[in-house]
């Protein structure tokens, strides 16, 4: 079931970002040292607090009981558009559709709040989730590396 997240559960978030996006640094070599900003090192309660009481993002999660083992969130922007970051999916969950699930209700409550698209980023070297996005309708905007990181950035964007 997909609910609102609520303070008391941004611990839970950070555990399910951090061990969903540390799938992604093991298979393409992304490590603390060579990508310290990346998600699944950067985050943190203060992070995701940050994003719920500073950037007002609406934050959603899938529960399975009362254990939380998907998470999203949208930054809503001033021209229409949105922004989906952190999907993300416990490793021992994924291919059950709960990927889908949220990716969907993202969709629902962007358009609800008028925005009219929304923009993504990945690894751009992750082939697979860039098809896996694609086939929901993504369009692959363009790309760019960053000293910063050990992989180059990936843009896509879906007109909703």
């Amino acid at each position: 079931m997909i609910q609102e997240i609520k303070k008391e559960d941004i611990s839970q978030c950070v555990e399910v970002i951090r061990k969903s996006f540390a799938t992604v640094a093991n298979e393409f070599g992304i490590t603390e040292e060579n990508g310290a900003r990346f998600t699944a090192f950067a985050t943190d309660e203060g992070r995701i607090e940050w994003h719920m009481f500073g950037e007002h993002r609406l934050m959603y999660g899938y529960y399975e009981k009362d254990r939380l083992i998907g998470y999203y969130s949208l930054l809503i922007k001033d021209n229409e558009e949105c922004e989906l970051n952190n999907l993300s999916v416990l490793p021992e969950y994924r291919h059950n559709k709960i990927g889908y699930s949220l990716l969907e209700h993202s969709f629902e409550k962007a358009k609800e709040l008028g925005c009219t698209k929304m923009n993504i980023g990945i690894v751009e070297e992750n082939t697979v989730l860039r098809s896996w996005y694609e086939k929901y309708g993504f369009v692959h905007t363009g790309a760019e590396k960053y000293d910063f990181f050990p992989f180059t950035c990936g843009y896509m964007e879906k007109v909703l």
